[in-house]
């Protein structure tokens, strides 16, 4: 197709203000697929993403639109994710569009969220047109939105599309919008083949699926390619697309986007954000690509079973390929045996990984409590990086913690400001900036621990301000503080999977709360179970799961009180043996009891 016919682009827009809706509309006037196939939400095609109503993978989809002036147009859309927790998707995806349609609520106006996927555009160079959606809601005020997009983004919104992405009114002239507005994309066919990674997934019949924006170039089936980060070579058995669903088609010229299937078996041959190139061309220059991702959450990841250690590694490694802000190591835990240390940009993302192990996976896990990543100078002058508790060295052999610190943007209604102040101040926040963007709408900016936001922070910023408030953050560096290690004992014996680090101050009261949540969660065995929280060889706080007890006098009726005497010792001897040799079996729900403790 004519080059200049061509219109790569993304929807982007904070939680909830409407682009997967906005996609399926647009998929629909395109007459791109038959109304009997029409479902909400089309491109989130995943059974978690349904559930919970959000996108957790950004979608691609080829459309071929006829123009007012008759002339049919090539669309490749990109659906992208609104959490901050995947904002690796949507950056990865804004690198292999040329616009973006920047979707704000017609009721909400400019959040946190909509503010940086703006800024991830504009790094891009990308053409951003403005929509506001929902404008059929009776509460909707289009031009306090259009207000906020020109004083806060400061995008000139005096045309900005007005649609209503879920009854379909104002779509077409959007269409019209996106032929006019955004930039064909630039390369040339008859220049060497340049194509950037960025996205993949593993198939059972085809091998490793790659999805490519080709920048210069094109590239045929019988192809000899070659992948620039794995130095191999691979014919290209199949090329396709998705128009929405999978269409195989002979070509890609530059500037489209599509897939590539070469019965790759190995997952590790192919990295996101690599470069495509053909194999007697291996000189062409690489493609910038992406900067690598810094997970901000890492938790420990091991099968119930040890026998499934394999299937979880299998696991890992497809859904790594998925999704590349996902890491993993190998870990052992006296505790729990072998199993990962897994590192996640958010707890969010934690979740759906969870999730999707066990769901597409089969997998049966047990998951410790998140942690952070924290920086320890030894008092030798080596710096080393502790995202695990349990590997935290000894208080005399190091000279301090210093922990990741967040720069938090919280966008939230006037009224509401003093509740998120005292929410940032208890988290041992340092207020940076404050902010009225509009009469009554505030932006406040506070220097977080990552650790005190990373449980519950944004449950509590929901809850107290009725849904209203919107966050982001973004890491700035590491800062010293007086941090100790908390453990817990069972019964004198520390276990570590249930360690973690907290401030000093915090520490007792942590302490205390840990431990009463674990009495409740660990059940009650054949003997007393003490339950310990302990900085080195103080105690801080103790509790006891009381062992079950059988009446052992129920058939001693009658006759002289030495005889149940004897029988009571006789119990006793063998509960002190039990104590001994037994193992405490502990659940689940107790290597999470620390995401509960602030709600004691």
């Amino acid at each position: 197709m004519d080059q200049a016919l061509i219109r790569n682009f993304s929807i982007i827009a904070h939680i909830d203000h409407g682009k997967s809706t906005l996609a399926d509309r647009i998929l629909e006037m395109t007459n791109s697929i038959a109304k009997r196939e029409m479902q909400d939400r089309l491109l989130d095609n995943m059974d978690l993403e349904r559930e919970r109503g959000i996108t957790i993978k950004a979608q691609t989809v080829r459309l071929m639109y006829k123009a007012q002036d008759g002339i049919t147009y090539q669309f490749n859309l990109i659906d992208t994710p609104g959490h901050v927790d995947f904002a690796y998707e949507v950056s990865r995806s804004l690198a292999s569009c040329d616009g973006a349609l920047l979707v704000v609520d017609a009721s909400q106006g400019v959040e946190a969220q909509t503010l940086a996927n703006v800024y991830m555009a504009l790094e891009n160079d990308l053409e951003v047109v403005p929509v506001i959606n929902k404008i059929d809601l009776p509460h909707a005020d289009v031009e306090k939105a259009r207000k906020e997009i020109e004083e806060i983004i400061g995008l000139d919104a005096h045309d900005a599309s007005l649609v209503s992405a879920k009854s379909g009114i104002g779509v077409d002239q959007l269409l019209e919008a996106i032929v006019k507005k955004i930039p064909p994309p630039k390369g040339r066919d008859q220049h060497p083949l340049q194509a950037l990674i960025f996205d993949s997934w593993f198939d059972a019949y085809q091998g490793v699926v790659i999805l490519v924006r080709i920048v210069e170039g094109c590239v045929k089936k019988k192809d000899m390619i070659y992948l620039k980060h794995s130095s191999h070579q691979f014919e290209v058995i199949k090329l396709g697309v998705n128009s929405p669903f999978f269409t195989e088609i002979d070509e890609l010229h530059a500037g489209e986007v599509g897939m590539l299937i070469c019965g790759i078996k190995n997952l590790r041959d192919v990295k996101i954000g690599d470069t495509v190139v053909h194999a007697s061309q291996i000189a062409t220059p690489n493609l910038p690509g992406y900067k690598e991702v810094k997970p901000m959450v890492f938790c420990g990841i091991f099968p119930v079973e040890s026998t499934d250690y394999e299937n979880l590694k299998h696991s890992l490694e497809k859904l790594a390929l998925n999704d590349s802000s996902f890491t993993y190591e190998p870990e052992t835990s006296t505790a729990l045996g072998f199993g990962y240390s897994c590192g996640f940009l958010g707890l969010l993302h934690m979740n759906i990984i969870q999730e999707r192990l066990e769901r597409h996976y089969g997998m049966n896990l047990i998951c410790t409590a998140p942690s952070c990543n924290y920086k320890v100078l030894l008092s030798n002058g080596k710096e080393v990086m502790i995202h695990n508790p349990s590997d935290m060295p000894d208080p005399g052999s190091f000279l301090e913690i210093q922990e990741p610190i967040v720069a938090v943007s919280i966008h939230v209604p006037n009224e509401y400001v003093g509740k998120i102040i005292k929410l940032c101040e208890d988290r041992r926040g340092v207020q940076t900036d404050l902010k009225y963007i509009t009469q009554d709408r505030v932006q406040i900016f506070y220097d977080l621990p990552l650790s005190e936001i990373v449980y519950d922070f944004y449950d509590k910023l929901k809850g107290q301000t009725r849904g209203y408030a919107s966050m982001d953050y973004e890491f700035t560096g590491y800062k010293a503080a007086d941090l100790v290690k908390l453990d817990v004992l069972l019964n004198g014996d520390p276990v570590d999977a249930l360690s973690l680090v907290c401030h000093r101050s915090n520490s007792f009261f942590k302490g205390r709360a840990l431990v009463q949540r674990l009495q409740k969660s660990i059940d009650r065995q054949q003997f007393d179970i003490a339950i310990q929280a302990a900085i080195g060889a103080k105690i801080l706080a103790r509790e006891t799961v009381k062992a079950l007890r059988k009446n052992v006098l129920a058939k001693c009726y009658g006759g002289d009180i030495s005889r149940k005497r004897k029988l009571l010792e006789k119990q006793k001897e063998g509960k002190k043996r039990m104590k001994m040799v037994g193992t405490v079996e502990v659940p689940q729900e107790a290597f999470l009891a620390v995401l509960k403790i602030d709600e004691d």
